[in-house]
């Protein structure tokens, strides 16, 4: 819980609003985060079989939410200053608060609703306690540096395009 709510505090507290600056700091910021949480909550990466399977589902689940989270931001230059900024709405926090929210839930659930199940299932597919974690800490991540690599790229298209206006 305390992933899902770092990384949903950082991301809408940056993201959310008009005329957002798309600098160094904001770029750098989640990589920081990142490599704060990773090592803090990581519990060892599975190397093989059904754990190795689910944490790259994860990683790939991350990266399709990270996208599609993307999308729904606009970076555009600054008409005040040429920089490149950034735009996003209600929109861009609803992917946000659904995937997060959704993270949440399974995590709750996993302990209060259906823990027999879920443990019947991964031992069924030899999957570990920590690949679980891990798998869902992967996916919070490469979502969050995803957003963060398209915020980049973004900034760069817009400075490339005219670069003689860039302040």
């Amino acid at each position: 819980m305390i992933i899902n709510g770092v990384v949903l505090f950082a991301v809408l507290e940056a993201d959310l609003g008009p005329h957002r600056v798309v600098g160094r700091f904001r770029l750098l910021r989640p990589v920081v985060t990142a490599a704060a949480i990773v090592p803090f909550f990581a519990k060892g990466l599975v190397t093989e079989g059904a754990g190795l399977a689910l944490e790259i589902a994860g990683v790939l689940a991350g990266l399709l939410c990270g996208l599609l989270a993307a999308r729904a931001m606009e970076v555009y230059r600054s008409p005040r200053t040429g920089r490149p900024v950034s735009r996003a709405a209600w929109g861009y926090a609803a992917v946000w608060i659904t995937v997060i929210g959704a993270r949440a839930a399974f995590s709750y659930g996993s302990v209060h609703w259906f823990p027999t199940q879920l443990a019947s299932w991964m031992a069924g597919h030899r999957i570990s306690g920590d690949a679980l974690t891990d798998a869902l800490l992967l996916m919070a991540v490469t979502m969050m540096l995803t957003r963060t690599a398209s915020l980049a790229a973004g900034a760069r298209a817009v400075l490339t395009r005219d670069p003689a206006t860039a302040a």
